[in-house]
């Protein structure tokens, strides 16, 4: 077990918004976090990024709570891609994903050549090479999104966390993206969670899903068991029809209003 969420409550402020939530992902998995705004999805995420800290309840990594980890030692394992990354001021791209080197250094130390092929490998993985002396800000929004995940894969770490990663992309860029994250987890074994709201993507990329309703877990499992007629319906208030093709579920909703 990679990561183990134990009887969670969380909030902001006097507001509990996760609800007494348990759960469960195994080494290797793809996990996708899905559910209609407000219904707990960022919050748990928050929670497992440290952003915030749970009104109770705990959070394991291997057996270890996360919050008994310096944020230096918890860089090391955990990788993090918020929804808004931003920087101020200009960064080459080689500058950024060289960062992500820096929980593995004191700080006192210089980069080492293991760094600086770390980051260069990095880079050849995500195709952003060939970008290395550009700044940053001069890239397209599908660029800069694999350019903070070779950053990620610089740390080398055991799990990725992404918060809405294909935000604001066009569609290529969204396949594209998709495609890079499952690469990452099958080639370099990093377990993968990740909040979206594209039924259609979730259901393809993802071996497990958290389905979330009102601060609790309503269904979790693989798409095929935990997406159906039912589920959508009680959980966004949608009718859809679901159907198998390639063995992925394609999710199209119902407009039962509308008349042609």
């Amino acid at each position: 077990m990679l990561l183990s969420v134990k009887n969670l409550n969380a909030g902001y402020e006097n507001k509990k918004i996760i609800d007494e939530l348990s759960l469960n992902v195994e080494k290797g998995e793809i996990v996708t976090i899905l559910g209609p705004n407000g219904s707990g999805k960022s919050t748990l995420l928050n929670c497992l990024t440290r952003y915030i800290r749970p009104m109770s309840g705990k959070i394991f990594l291997e057996n270890e709570d996360i919050y008994d980890k310096s944020i230096k030692e918890f860089s090391k394992r955990v990788a993090i891609l918020s929804q808004h990354n931003s920087l101020t001021g200009n960064v080459t791209v080689k500058q950024l994903i060289s960062y992500g080197r820096l929980p593995h250094k004191k700080w006192y130390e210089r980069k080492n050549k293991e760094d600086y092929e770390i980051v260069k490998q990095s880079m050849e993985y995500t195709d952003t090479l060939q970008y290395e002396n550009k700044f940053l800000n001069s890239l397209s929004g599908g660029e800069q999104q694999r350019v903070w995940i070779a950053m990620a894969l610089a740390q080398t770490p055991d799990l990725l966390l992404l918060d809405e990663p294909t935000t604001y992309l066009d569609i290529s860029h969204q396949i594209e993206l998709m495609k890079l994250i499952c690469d990452i987890n099958r080639d370099k074994n990093i377990t993968v969670i990740m909040v979206l709201h594209d039924l259609n993507q979730a259901s393809q990329y993802s071996d497990k899903i958290v389905l979330m309703k009102e601060g609790k877990i309503y269904d979790y499992g693989t798409p095929k068991d935990v997406i159906n007629y039912e589920s959508l319906k009680n959980v966004y208030n949608i009718k859809c029809h679901i159907h198998e093709n390639y063995n992925k579920l394609i999710i199209t909703p119902i407009d039962v209003d509308r008349k042609i």
